[in-house]
C-alpha cells in the first residue's frame, strides 16, 4: 500500500506542477507575441497532466479499497496526496523562471521544426539537456516589484482558490465518501468526482478564463502595460497555491456532504 500511496503522490505532484507551470506559458505569449505557437508547444504538457490525471483516479480506488478491506480509516494518507498538490505547486513556482526561458528556446524552435515529436526528440538529446539545465535560474524580488497588483479584481483570485480547493480534492472527496455510505450506494458516491470536479470547471469557465484573457488581450493590444498580466500570473499562482492549502480544509466537509447524498 505504501508503494501504491507514493505512485499517488508523485501523479499528483506532476498534475500540480504542470499546472502551476502552465499559468506562465501567458507571459511567454504576450511577450513574445506569438500567442498560439506557445499554446500549441504547451499542449505537450498539458497531455502529461493528463495522462497522469488518468492514473490518478484507480491508484485512489485501491487504496480506498484496501481500507475497507482492512478497516483502516486512510485519512492520514489522503491528506499527503493533498500536501504533494502544495509541494508540486511550490516547486512549480520555483521553476517558472527556468520554464520560461527553456520554453521561450523552445518555442522558437518549433517555428522552425513546425513539429512538437521533433522537438522532444532534440530536447533529449544528452548535449540540449545540457544545455537546459545550464538556463537553470532562481526567482528573485525584481519579479515581484512595481507591479500593479490592485488592478487584478480580487474576486477572480478568490474564485481561483476556491476552484483549486475543490479540484484538488475532488476525487479524493468522492472516493473517500465510499467509506461514509452503505455498501450499494459505494460505486454511486465514487462517481460524483465527475460532477464535482465539473462544477469546479464550470466555475473556472465563467469566472477565471474570460477576464484572464480580457487583461491579457488588453496588455497584447497595449491598452495595458506587460506589468499587468505578470502580476495576473503570480497572483493566480499565489491563490491557486493558498487553493491546495484550503483543501485540505474542505476535504472532509466535502466528503461528508457527498456522503450525505446517499443517506450517510
Amino acid at each position: 500500500m505504501k508503494s501504491i500511496l507514493l505512485e499517488l503522490m508523485i501523479l499528483t505532484f506532476i498534475i500540480h506542477l504542470i499546472d502551476t507551470l502552465s499559468y506562465s506559458v501567458r507571459l511567454n505569449s504576450v511577450k513574445s507575441g506569438q500567442f498560439a505557437l506557445s499554446f500549441s508547444l504547451f499542449n505537450l504538457f498539458v497531455l502529461v497532466s493528463r495522462t497522469a490525471n488518468m492514473f490518478q483516479a484507480p491508484l485512489i480506488g485501491w487504496i480506498i479499497g484496501e481500507s475497507l478491506s482492512t478497516g483502516i480509516d486512510p485519512i492520514n494518507d489522503i491528506r499527503k496526496v493533498i500536501f504533494a498538490s502544495t509541494t508540486g505547486t511550490l516547486f512549480g513556482i520555483l521553476l517558472i523562471p527556468t520554464f520560461l526561458r527553456i520554453f521561450e528556446v523552445a518555442v522558437k524552435r518549433l517555428e522552425t521544426t513546425g513539429s512538437v515529436p521533433l522537438l522532444v526528440v532534440e530536447a533529449l538529446q544528452i548535449n540540449n539537456v545540457k544545455r537546459i539545465l545550464k538556463r537553470a535560474t532562481r526567482p528573485n524580488k525584481t519579479m515581484l516589484e512595481r507591479l500593479r497588483y490592485r488592478e487584478i479584481p480580487k474576486r477572480l483570485l478568490i474564485i481561483n482558490s476556491l476552484v483549486t480547493g475543490i479540484y484538488t480534492v475532488g476525487v479524493l472527496a468522492a472516493n473517500y465518501s465510499a467509506l461514509l455510505v452503505a455498501e450499494q450506494y459505494r460505486i454511486a458516491a465514487v462517481g460524483s468526482s465527475g460532477m464535482i470536479n465539473g462544477l469546479a470547471t464550470i466555475l473556472l469557465t465563467l469566472f477565471i478564463d474570460p477576464k484572464s484573457a480580457v487583461i491579457t488581450d488588453q496588455v497584447l493590444r497595449g491598452d495595458r502595460p506587460y506589468g499587468d498580466v505578470k502580476a495576473l500570473v503570480i497572483l493566480l499562482i499565489a491563490s491557486k497555491l493558498i487553493g491546495t492549502v484550503l483543501g485540505q480544509v474542505i476535504f472532509l466537509p466535502a466528503a461528508k456532504i457527498i456522503a450525505s447524498f446517499y443517506g450517510a
